[in-house]
């Protein structure tokens, strides 16, 4: 899987353009609307994996695009609330503890527990959003809509597939491969340029890996709960 995924952004006629424009959009970021536009591409991307298609997308129809990467932005804005509030509470839990101990060494102690144990949790809760939001993503492209990226029933059952698991890990891997590329690139001048077509080419690649990986798994609403399991001989 993990070859076939790296191939897969360059398996099209239009592979050239596509990711020219992807990294120009992303190159683009500072100006915040261009990465609706690459958050829909991703999107788009998902659905093609998910109904069987075996080339990538293209960059048209862009009110369409644009409208399913502010869809995919609310999805990731709403499943980072959790960690930022644990951040907020933390802040305002300090701020209590010293003004009622003082400048005491205990009230220094009580806010370094409360700042350790705040990013303890924020870290556990980062990474299980990252694995958690792929899946998300998948539920909401199955149906179109924003709930089913909170339907526990569906989340659930991705989650703890290991078909996802495997799928998930994969685009992992390719993120990290990216990661080295451009810790590589940025070595030169022209690194910094070049960056953001490679994170679009892995974004593509990751999203084949998660989408091939699920694309057989039935929904909740089919009848299929558990669908790790094997049947009754």
């Amino acid at each position: 899987m993990f070859q076939e995924a790296l191939s897969y952004p360059r398996d099209s006629d239009s592979a050239v353009k596509t990711i020219a424009i992807g990294g120009v959009l992303l190159l683009l970021s500072f100006l915040v609307v261009p990465v609706f536009f690459v958050l829909g591409y991703i999107t788009r991307t998902l659905r093609a994996v998910l109904n069987g298609e075996t080339e990538p997308p293209v960059f048209d129809d862009w009110s369409d695009l644009g409208m399913d990467g502010l869809k995919v932005f609310v999805i990731g804005f709403a499943y980072s609330l959790v960690p930022t509030a644990i951040a907020l509470v933390a802040v305002f839990t300090s701020g209590a503890t010293l003004g009622l101990g003082g400048n005491g060494a205990g009230s220094g102690l009580a806010v370094a527990i409360i700042v350790l144990v705040a990013t303890l949790a924020m870290t556990v809760l980062s990474l299980a959003i990252a694995y958690v939001l792929p899946a998300a993503i998948v539920a909401y492209v199955r149906t179109d809509t924003i709930a089913a990226a909170f339907a526990p029933d569906e989340i659930r059952r991705l989650a703890f597939s290991r078909t996802y698991a495997t799928g998930w890990l994969v685009a992992f891997g390719i993120s990290l491969l990216a990661g080295v590329i451009i810790g590589a690139l940025n070595a030169v001048v022209i690194g910094a340029v070049l960056a953001p077509f490679v994170t679009f080419y892995a974004n593509v690649a990751g999203t084949y890996a998660v989408g091939t990986a699920v694309r057989d798994m039935p929904a909740v609403d089919a009848g299929d709960e558990t669908p790790d399991a094997q049947p009754a001989a």
